[in-house]
């Protein structure tokens, strides 16, 4: 891959990646409701998501959309009932100290929080055809080299990363505000309605 390929295909990650999506809602959400180390981990799993599917369009695997089609759906409904639930729990509790960030973050939280990221990426089966039909615009998959995988992998793992985790921090620090100025319930339950959304979207998305 040349320079000028590299510097657009990140631009192009980046700009997809800052998008409005369920991934960004879920980033934000246990970023907001957990701690930056939780946004952190949804986009581990967001970026492991992407990286099965980025190999699987290499290896010239998209015909797994028609053999595993089944299992994806599953996944995919798996991913919009978390979300979903998740987003029911954060509007009906009460207290103003449940969206305050617990400084001991617990090892299950962060797991689940990437386990979430995970089920949401591959909940998108059409994300294999994506790549598919997007990288060979930069690369001829059919004789595409280890060096141009790795520097694929890189763009996408630190473009991703960088956007979402932005997100994150962002997200923690609006959450800082507001439960100084008493918002903190605001801000659970708009955080609770882009879950519902999310949810909705995921179970509905063709």
């Amino acid at each position: 891959m040349s320079i000028i390929e590299i510097i657009t295909l990140f631009g192009m990650m980046v700009a997809l990646a800052a998008l409005p999506s369920a991934s960004v809602a879920l980033v934000v959400t246990r970023s907001a409701t957990f701690g930056v180390a939780n946004g952190v981990a949804v986009t581990a799993g967001i970026i492991l998501g992407d990286l099965i599917f980025i190999l699987l369009a290499i290896v010239g695997l998209s015909v797994v959309a028609d053999t595993l089609g089944s299992l994806f759906m599953v996944i995919k409904y798996l991913g919009a009932a978390y979300l979903l639930r998740l987003g029911y729990t954060l509007i009906t509790s009460n207290g103003a100290s449940s969206i305050l960030v617990d400084k001991s973050v617990k090892q299950q939280n962060l797991f689940a929080s990437f386990a979430a990221g995970l089920i949401l990426t591959l909940g998108d089966i059409k994300a294999i055809i994506f790549y598919a039909s997007f990288l060979p615009v930069f690369v001829n998959l059919s004789t595409v080299q280890t060096p141009d995988i790795l520097i694929l992998i890189s763009i996408m793992v630190i473009s991703l990363a960088s956007v979402k985790i932005l997100y994150a921090f962002s997200a923690a620090k609006i959450v800082a505000v507001a439960s100084a100025n008493k918002f903190d319930n605001v801000v659970r339950k708009t955080a609770g309605s882009f879950m519902l959304a999310a949810g909705g979207y995921l179970i509905f998305k063709d």
